[in-house]
């Protein structure tokens, strides 16, 4: 495999969508710097000898053929949207590795007895919409017409997105694949976390993702002057959700594995000088054990309800998306093991915080990951990093597993 080849394609894709200013990269889904996204995606795809097509929601399907063309299809890849001044490795190296990987094995003039896929899905992130992972949900058949009228902040659906980007919603089940016909999924991706650098390893065998909660809060109060109203007086909705979010990060730290996160926050009308009449936030919430996690929202749910009457605020809490956790396949796991021993790398396995596309599949078919360093765990940023050789590494790993996954038992 070639690691310059797939370095120079990391950098070329994470220049679509740059920001000069602050050097991060942001690629929403049905956009135009999407668009040139999938572009590129495919003509690397198509360098790498695959057959290309893209579904009905707009992921990106690289094929290279088995040697029986019926047999069930080995699946791998990620996305490429990004968050807001995301970074170049979160999703793309996915995309990258594993058509590097193919390619590999066609220059290489290697056949397997499966077919091998790789997917660049549409939209993992949900930074557009507040709906994440569209393309991975609907191969597994789960996204609905119904979530597809969630909006964006100018108030655009995802409907009417898709049919402004040439896609046609009402075709929506066409992407829905058939169970029988996938034998397994692999992703590659960079863990965005510290625990491999912490062991000094440069990729990472995971064993189970944590689920994602997402709540929206939207609190109702009363408008008023700043300088002439009271604070005995007042029905802030502000000083209410402050207290709601103080609350969930206090009982959070108290769950070994669980995290929160308040990522979106806004206060209506907005004025320096005008006490807000409407306050909405948002709260990520996730844990390995969705007990755990339960028990966790419904403690959040129980306090908000009860300082909200108090502070006579109108409380609303709306549910976003609920994911369970998701563990990984044991027989992809043994075989990303055994494709470590092959790249002269200890196994080591380690649990996702972060949600990914594979863990919309595993009531679809066997699922499982393999981690690549990141550079002080940091992701979601301009200074997302992983250093060539780790790339190549996680590479190296994806190959072998494909390749063992791919071959008739």
């Amino acid at each position: 495999m070639k690691e310059d080849r797939l370095w120079r394609r990391i950098m070329e894709l994470g220049s679509i969508g740059a920001h000069e200013d602050s050097g991060g990269v942001t690629r929403l889904s049905f956009t135009e710097e999407e668009r040139q996204a999938k572009n590129l995606v495919i003509q690397y795809m198509k360098e790498a000898g695959l057959a290309v097509r893209e579904d009905v929601i707009g992921s990106v399907i690289g094929r290279k053929e088995g040697k029986n063309p019926l047999a069930p299809v080995v699946l791998t890849g990620s996305h490429i949207d990004t968050v807001p001044h995301g970074g170049k490795f979160d999703g793309a190296l996915g995309v990258l590795a594993a058509i590097e990987a193919l390619q590999h094995m066609n220059e290489q003039g290697i056949e397997t007895d499966h077919p091998i896929e790789v997917m660049a899905f549409t939209d993992e992130e949900g930074s557009r919409f507040g709906l994440g992972m569209l393309g991975s949900r609907a191969l597994a058949g789960t996204l609905t017409l119904e979530q597809l009228t969630q909006t964006d902040e100018q108030g655009l659906t995802i409907v009417e997105a898709m049919r402004r980007a040439g896609y046609e919603p009402g075709k929506l089940r066409e992407a829905a694949g058939n169970p029988a016909k996938v034998k397994g999924y692999v992703e590659l991706h960079i863990e965005q976390g510290t625990v491999l650098e912490r062991n000094n390893l440069s990729v990472g065998i995971v064993s189970g993702i944590a689920g994602p909660l997402w709540l929206q809060f939207t609190l109702t109060g009363q408008a008023g002057h700043a300088g002439a109203t009271p604070m005995n007086a007042r029905r802030d909705p502000l000083a209410c959700a402050s207290e709601i979010m103080s609350f969930i990060y206090q009982e959070t730290r108290k769950v070994p594995n669980a995290v929160a996160t308040v990522g979106k926050i806004r206060a209506l009308p907005g004025g320096v000088n005008v006490i807000p009449e409407q306050v909405e936030f948002t709260l990520d919430l996730r844990d390995i054990d969705e007990s755990v996690r339960n028990q966790l929202e419904g403690k959040v749910r129980a306090y908000a309800e009860q300082v909200s009457r108090e502070q006579v605020i109108q409380l609303e809490i709306s549910l976003l998306q609920r994911v369970a956790p998701a563990p990984c396949s044991s027989e992809i796991i043994n075989a990303a093991e055994s494709a470590c021993q092959q790249a002269g790398l200890s196994p080591f396995t380690l649990v996702s915080g972060a949600g990914h596309d594979g863990m919309q599949f595993t009531d679809f078919c066997p699922m499982g990951m393999i981690f690549v360093r990141s550079r002080e765990g940091i992701s979601h940023s301009p200074l997302e990093w992983s250093t060539p050789e780790d790339c190549q590494a996680g590479t190296e790993v994806l190959y072998h597993t494909l390749f063992q996954l791919a071959q008739a038992r």
